[in-house]
C-alpha cells in the first residue's frame, strides 16, 4: 500500500489525520505543506486537491480529500485495528458527533488566526493582498481571508467561540466512558476532537478541565497513547 500525505502540522485537519494514520500503524510519505506562504494555493498541490485545503492523502497515485472521509476509508481498506464502531447504533452517534466538531472549526480558525497568518496578511498592499486571493479556489473562503485580515475578530467575537467549544467539552463530559466518547472504546470520535481539544487547553480555555474532571481523564488518557506522540500535536504557540 503507498500512502503519501500531504499536511501541515498545526492544521487541524492534517493533525487528526496524522493521529489516524499513527493509530493504525500505517506508513505514509509524509510532504509538508507551507500555510505561511500559500503554498495550498500553489498550481502543483491544486492540482492534487482542487479546493487548496490540507491534509491530502494519495493512496496508490488517486488523492482523497476531507480528513474525517479518509479516517473511514482507511478503516475500511484497513479494518484491524478497528477505529469506528461495529454496532451499526454507535456507529451513527459517531459519524454524527465526527460532524458536529467539524461544524465548529470556523470558531477554532478564528484563534488559530492571530497567530501568523494575521500579520503575513497586515504587511501586504491591498494590491498584494487582492494578487494572493485570486490564487484561493472557494469565494467563500476568500470572503473569510478579507474578513480576518482586514477586520479582526472582536473579543466579544472571540468570546462566541470560546464558549461554542466549551459547549463541545461539556457534551463530551456527559458522553465519556471508559475514557472513550462512544461506546466506551477509543476510535475515531475520540481522534477527531483530540485537536480541537488541544487547541482549547493550549491557549483559549486552559482552565476547562477543572470543573470538567471526566474530560481531563479522557485527555490524559488519548495524550499517553503511543500514537498521539507520534502524531506531532506540538505547540501551536510556538
Amino acid at each position: 500500500m503507498s500512502l503519501v500525505l500531504y499536511h501541515a502540522p498545526k492544521s487541524s485537519a492534517s493533525r487528526r489525520l496524522r493521529l489516524f494514520l499513527e493509530e493504525k500503524g500505517l506508513s505514509y510519505e509524509g510532504h509538508v505543506i507551507n500555510l505561511a506562504v500559500q503554498e495550498q494555493h500553489s498550481p502543483a498541490y491544486l492540482r492534487i486537491n482542487p479546493m487548496g485545503v490540507v491534509p491530502t492523502l494519495v493512496h496508490d497515485g488517486r488523492a482523497l480529500h476531507e480528513s474525517s472521509t479518509i479516517c473511514e476509508y482507511l478503516d475500511a481498506i484497513r479494518p484491524e485495528p478497528p477505529l469506528r464502531p461495529a454496532d451499526p447504533y454507535d456507529l451513527a452517534q459517531m459519524r454524527n458527533w465526527v460532524r458536529y466538531v467539524d461544524g465548529l472549526i470556523s470558531n477554532l480558525i478564528r484563534f488559530n488566526w492571530r497567530h501568523g497568518m494575521a500579520a503575513g496578511a497586515a504587511r501586504m498592499t491591498e494590491a498584494e493582498f487582492e494578487e494572493m486571493l485570486k490564487s484561493v479556489p472557494s469565494e467563500e473562503r476568500k470572503e473569510a481571508w478579507r474578513r480576518a485580515a482586514r477586520n479582526p475578530y472582536t473579543e466579544a467575537e472571540l468570546d462566541d467561540s470560546r464558549r461554542a467549544l466549551l459547549a463541545m467539552l461539556d457534551q463530551m463530559e456527559g458522553m465519556i466512558e471508559n475514557d472513550a466518547l462512544i461506546g466506551g472504546r477509543y476510535g475515531l470520535a475520540d481522534i477527531a476532537t483530540a485537536p480541537f481539544v488541544r487547541r482549547i487547553e493550549e491557549e483559549i480555555a486552559p482552565d476547562a478541565f477543572e470543573t470538567r474532571p471526566n474530560c481531563a481523564s479522557w485527555w490524559q488518557a488519548l495524550t499517553r497513547r503511543p500514537a498521539y506522540a507520534r502524531a506531532d500535536f506540538g505547540p501551536f504557540l510556538a
